[in-house]
């Protein structure tokens, strides 16, 4: 009978005189995006998507990636758990690569998480032109699309150098695996998007808080060509900010980061990721993630404030090194509003005190959910930026004004260095510590491989200075892996044929 049935029905159907190819055919009751990009709303829902893996990114990889992968931060080892290898192999510059791809889980997650960015980015613009609303509007939602493209992908070339360039949604497997773009091509795209994001964004005054702005489309431009060293087209683009009006230093340094629930977006805010505490999935919780352990309830409730702190066992990560710490002139505000210490009953360590990142340490009600945001750029590196766009350019009294707006909000005195490159990364490296800025400055500035290769003997020589455990000696692999970019994650190459 039911065959009966089948055979009845594609009977009828081949008969039938529908001029459209069945396959050609979207179902009624289906999404897709076939289907569901008919109005502004559509757009904007699409746009608060295209966000959503920053909160993943900032939470949980570009810490570990670009922060802890430095002379900044580093792993703080507890005999007393099982060692993370995938973590500490950050840490150590011993992240295992063969054939230009490695197996650690924390690269996979952050190129999945911008390549889910791009894709996100990828549909909306590919189908916001063919769909009439506002004009203004939906400039300002193309934007929005175009610079988390642009910045999705300069975190890739950064990280990785070649990749896949993808500019059209996915529809079949064959077009999931592309050929790696060579740096120049990604580089290309990326100002592209950027260019166009600044000319369609609001300015911040006029943009909803939390979304990015023109100022923030032009800081990422800025940004990209200091990279590049084109440094004319950067101060160009960071004076164009500067005389907005639409920022300004916060008076106090420690004011300049967002609470738990207030000063979110404030006037020195540029872009920063959005958090909201709850239980709404909104949540983020990087202070946790930054404590040294084993901590007790006692010891992290006057850090987090909350009512019912619960202990946190495992490895630390992101622990201040000494060389940050010394990294500080006598008398910078920063210092303290930075970093603080604690001291764990629980270590078997001889020196039990540790320092923490204080920054970002805001009290809030619920213990492992906070709603503090992360800052992606702030009005101080725009200022930073421009000092040193200007004194690659030879500008040094103008570029000497910059960097001194920000030295005296520190509570220093302006800066008397006959070399104001050197000054201007220094100031770099206090002003934004923590921010996930090190790496890539490092990188940028030709200074890495050197400045890790010290940093690795320092440690090998005097593990207890960099929070091993009493008696412990740094790994035979530690720093055996100094490389300027990360291989590509195998779990990626094993889907495609070009890497």
């Amino acid at each position: 009978m039911k065959k009966s049935i089948i055979l009845i029905l594609l009977v009828a159907f081949t008969q039938t005189g529908c001029k459209e190819d069945f396959l050609s055919l979207v179902p009624a009751t289906a999404l897709s995006s076939a289907t569901f990009f008919t109005k502004q709303a559509d757009f904007e829902q699409a746009v608060n998507a295209a966000y959503v893996p920053l909160r993943s990114i900032v939470n949980d990889r570009a810490w570990l990636l670009g922060e802890m992968h430095s002379d900044n931060t580093y792993y703080a080892r507890n005999i007393l758990f099982g060692a993370t290898e995938q973590q500490e192999d950050l840490a150590d510059f011993a992240v295992p690569t063969a054939n230009g791809v490695t197996s650690n889980g924390h690269v996979l997650a952050q190129y999945r998480l911008d390549y889910q960015i791009i894709s996100r980015s990828n549909q909306i613009l590919s189908q916001i032109d063919d769909v009439d609303f506002d004009a203004t509007i939906k400039a300002n939602l193309k934007g929005q699309a175009q610079f988390l493209r642009a910045y999705a992908y300069f975190e890739l070339v950064r990280y990785f150098g070649k990749v896949p360039l993808h500019l059209e949604p996915v529809t079949d497997r064959q077009g999931a695996a592309l050929p790696l773009s060579d740096e120049s091509a990604i580089y290309a795209q990326i100002i592209s998007d950027a260019t166009a994001a600044a000319s369609g964004l609001l300015s911040k005054s006029a943009q909803e808080p939390g979304r990015v702005t023109s100022g923030a489309a032009k800081t990422l431009l800025a940004n990209v060509h200091i990279v590049q060293k084109n440094w004319a087209e950067a101060a160009s683009l960071l004076q164009q900010v500067v005389n907005s009006g639409e920022y300004s230093l916060m008076p106090n340094y420690a004011d300049a980061f967002s609470d738990n629930s207030s000063n979110k977006n404030n006037s020195e805010s540029v872009f920063e990721v959005q958090f909201l505490e709850g239980s709404a999935g909104l949540n983020g919780n990087f202070i946790y993630n930054f404590m040294p352990r084993p901590i007790s309830p006692a010891e992290l409730a006057p850090i987090t404030g909350t009512s019912n702190p619960q202990p946190i066992s495992g490895e630390g990560n992101n622990i201040p090194t000494p060389d940050i710490i010394a990294a500080y002139e006598d008398g910078d505000l920063r210092k303290d509003a930075s970093i603080d210490y604690v001291t764990l009953g629980g270590s078997l360590r001889s020196n039990q005190v540790y320092p923490y990142i204080k920054k970002y340490a805001k009290h809030h009600s619920l213990h492992n959910n906070t709603g503090t945001n992360w800052p992606i750029y702030r009005y101080s590196e725009v200022l930073l930026f421009l000092a040193e766009a200007l004194a690659e350019q030879g500008q040094t009294s103008e570029a000497a004004n910059y960097l001194n707006q920000v030295r005296s909000r520190a509570g220093l005195a302006n800066s008397t260095a006959s070399d104001l490159k050197t000054a201007i990364y220094k100031e770099r490296r206090v002003e934004l510590a923590f921010e996930n800025k090190r790496w890539f400055d490092l990188v940028r500035t030709d200074r890495a491989i050197d400045v890790i290769t010290a940093y690795g003997n320092r440690i090998k020589a005097n593990p207890l200075d960099y929070y091993y455990p009493d008696g412990a000696e740094a790994r035979s692999n530690a720093f055996s892996n100094i490389s300027l970019l990360y291989g590509l994650p195998a779990d990626e190459a094993a889907l495609s044929p070009h890497f």
